[in-house]
């Protein structure tokens, strides 16, 4: 039987540089690659360092570009993207600093969470599993 995981996700936002760097403050990655989108429009992969095992592809184009009031609805089809982090308040730091709204906050065994949407709509949920999550 076949054995993998999750190698990345491509999700289509209004700045992929903000996101970007969101994820880099929240999570220590690293920016892995940028340019032009085999579809059009541009992508920045950011994930873990040394080109580890997970990124996110950020992509955009000019229709995307256009739109900066763009908002998805949630569950359509995405219900939220999971971040796994170290420091859970030193992850929601990052989100507050970068004008995003945390909420959802939950202990549950054996870790804690939060949530939240970045700019464009799309749901976050940033959850630990380090011990009391600090």
């Amino acid at each position: 039987m076949p054995t993998g995981t999750i190698e990345h996700a491509n999700l289509t936002v209004t700045n992929p540089a903000r996101s970007a760097e969101l994820f880099k403050q929240m999570l220590g990655w690293e920016e892995r690659w940028s340019g032009h989108s085999q579809m059009g429009g541009d992508t920045i992969h950011v994930g873990q360092p040394g080109n580890g095992a997970a990124y996110m592809a950020l992509y955009t184009n000019d229709d995307v570009r256009a739109d900066e009031e763009r908002r998805y609805s949630k569950g359509q089809p995405l219900n939220h993207v999971g971040l796994l982090v170290d420091d859970l308040d030193a992850a929601e730091k990052v989100v507050i600093a970068a004008g995003l709204e945390p909420f959802g906050h939950d202990d549950y065994d054996p870790g804690k969470r939060f949530y939240f949407f970045d700019w464009d709509g799309i749901e976050f949920e940033v959850v630990s599993y380090a011990g009391d999550a600090s």
